[in-house]
């Protein structure tokens, strides 16, 4: 599926500010700047659809992107940002649990990993989580293009044993070089239709 008419629709600060229709939702997460902005662009080849920073913690809400009317994208807070206060943290966490919870169109989510580095604590809390409340999750490997192909297949090895987490469901991705969004677009077809 090729991404043809993508756009930023809202976000929300509470629950009571999410959408509630009949499309599918696949949601991303991930740790404080881990790429989730940037993967956003690349699926939908537009370079300012979703704001990147170099600073950490700047999804604070709920961001939803339609795509193609036919289902959206789902920009939750990323975890792990340190200078955040512990108000804040929690308040993330709160609106993170209040997504999750009974939410019927959730499809899918992608747990989004920074490949130069072992998942962190909060990462595997998260995909407990996720499993826990029988989510259905994709390993998405961010910013392959800054390590070397063994050092990413160590990486993917480490991942897969130590999360007990099967490889095909691992996708390695670079938005700088545009690698691994095909195998993403299969996925979500198989799960929005």
């Amino acid at each position: 599926m090729r991404f043809i008419n993508a756009n930023f629709i809202k976000s929300a600060e509470k629950k009571s500010d999410f959408i509630v229709d009949d499309l599918p939702q696949i949601a991303l997460v991930g740790r404080s700047n881990v790429g989730k902005s940037s993967l956003i662009n690349l699926l939908t080849n537009n370079k300012k659809m979703a704001k990147t920073s170099s600073t950490p913690g700047r999804t604070r809400l709920v961001n939803y992107f339609n795509i193609d009317n036919k289902f959206y994208i789902v920009d939750l807070p990323g975890y792990g940002f340190a200078k955040a206060s512990k108000n804040t943290t929690n308040a993330w966490d709160a609106v993170m649990n209040d997504y999750f919870v009974n939410n019927s169109k959730l499809k899918l989510v992608m747990v989004l990993l920074d490949s130069r580095h072992s998942p962190s604590q909060l990462d595997k809390q998260m995909i407990d989580y996720l499993a826990e409340n029988e989510i259905p999750i994709v390993l998405i490997m961010t910013k392959i293009d800054k390590i070397s192909r063994s050092d990413l297949n160590k990486n993917i090895d480490n991942i897969s044993r130590s999360l007990r987490f099967n490889k095909s469901m691992i996708i390695p991705t670079s938005a700088e070089k545009r690698i691994g969004v095909d195998r993403i677009e299969q996925l979500l077809d198989e799960y929005i239709l």
